[in-house]
């Protein structure tokens, strides 16, 4: 039995998404089964990079900032994600819409290579993840475009 071109079209478009989307719904499930009662390592790593993004912000802004419970932040962290990488999947715009969001806010907290000097080895590292979820959310945005210009039949 062959297939016709529209059904290998669209097998391979499925195909694509999730193997595009792998990575984003991987890393969540490893965080949620680290997630523990105290948040895990994810935490550990967080805490200290959101103090200092929270006195940067408020010293140019010169306003203070509630504390957040950075256990939360993780798990709200990883509902989006994991929601954002099932919804893409399907080929759902709301899905990339959460996936921007969570790189928008995550992105310069997470990869704050702008803290570390060039000579320094953390600095490269640091800048090509961020350089990384650059490109996936110009990617999203790509998508997320195409998505709303299609025309409803």
């Amino acid at each position: 039995m062959f297939l016709d071109k529209s059904m290998v079209m669209l097998l391979s478009k499925c195909t694509k998404k999730v193997i595009c989307q792998h990575s984003q719904l991987s890393s969540s499930i490893v965080k949620f089964n680290e997630f523990g009662v105290d948040g895990g390592p994810a935490a550990k790593e967080l805490a200290p990079k959101l103090n200092l993004a929270k006195k940067h912000l408020s010293s140019q802004f010169h306003v203070n900032f509630p504390d957040i419970e950075v256990r939360r932040l993780i798990l709200t962290a990883i509902a989006m994600k994991g929601l954002g990488a099932i919804l893409f999947v399907f080929g759902h715009g709301f899905g990339a819409f959460l996936l921007i969001v969570y790189l928008l806010v995550s992105t310069p907290i997470l990869h704050d290579f702008y803290n570390y000097g060039p000579d320094e080895p953390r600095y490269n590292i640091l800048l090509g993840d961020f350089l990384q979820c650059v490109a996936q959310c110009g990617a999203l945005i790509f998508f997320w475009g195409m998505k709303n210009s299609i025309t409803k039949r």
